[in-house]
């Protein structure tokens, strides 16, 4: 449960997250927090995350300092080892040079509070968080509302298994539709199946015409 509950702020972003990671509403106070969560819920390796964790003491400041998420992480399928848990003070970079003496006993008290529970702290910013990751996953999650039948999303897993679990966005349009008005039905099923992780495509380069689709890996 957060320990500070976060006011509505007329001069900053703020809201609630909807995380199927977490499998609830969380709050955030920036859009670049937001950004951040929007990463952490399709991030593998993570296994939940908390905003506004902890308040952590730090002398002079009356009410402490709460970072904004901690983050949980799997343990690797490879190593079975797992990284600690991160706790992170989101901001924009302009805004950590401005206010750099401002922050400077909150972060040392942060991360002496994380040491002590063998936990990470450091900072996320803009540099982090807006990649071309994020831009995919804004695009993708505009198709996190429709609710494609079953027979339609079949014949797509199928034909891509048919290609040995790879093919490309043309490919599949060729076989899916004979004209535009087709494309348009299919694209928002194909674009809602990489969204639930039932096709598999690489977040980190920028979605084109020759994206390539893979089926996921199974156990």
């Amino acid at each position: 449960m957060p320990v500070r509950k976060i006011p509505k702020n007329h001069l900053t972003v703020t809201g609630s997250f909807a995380s199927r990671k977490n499998g609830s509403m969380g709050s955030f106070e920036s859009l670049l927090e937001k950004e951040y969560m929007m990463l952490l819920d399709f991030d593998d390796a993570v296994e939940s995350f908390e905003e506004q964790p902890v308040n952590i003491p730090v002398p002079g400041v009356p009410r402490g300092y709460t970072p904004d998420v901690l983050v949980h992480f799997h343990a690797n399928a490879a190593t079975g080892q797992v990284r600690k848990p991160f706790l992170t003070e989101i901001k924009h970079t302009d805004d950590l040079k401005k206010n750099a003496e401002k922050y400077a006993p909150k972060f040392a008290a942060a991360e002496q509070y994380a040491a002590e529970r063998n936990w990470e702290f450091g900072l996320t910013t803009e540099m982090e968080i807006r990649t071309v990751r994020l831009t995919n996953l804004k695009f993708l999650r505009e198709y996190r509302n429709i609710f494609p039948d079953d027979e339609s999303c079949i014949k797509i897993l199928d034909f891509v298994d048919e290609m040995d679990g790879v093919a490309s966005l043309q490919r599949m349009l060729l076989r899916l539709a004979v004209n535009d008005e087709e494309q348009l039905y299919w694209l928002p099923i194909i674009w809602n199946l990489v969204l639930m992780r039932r096709l598999i495509i690489n977040l980190d380069a920028a979605i084109d015409s020759d994206v390539l689709f893979k089926l996921p890996e199974t156990a």
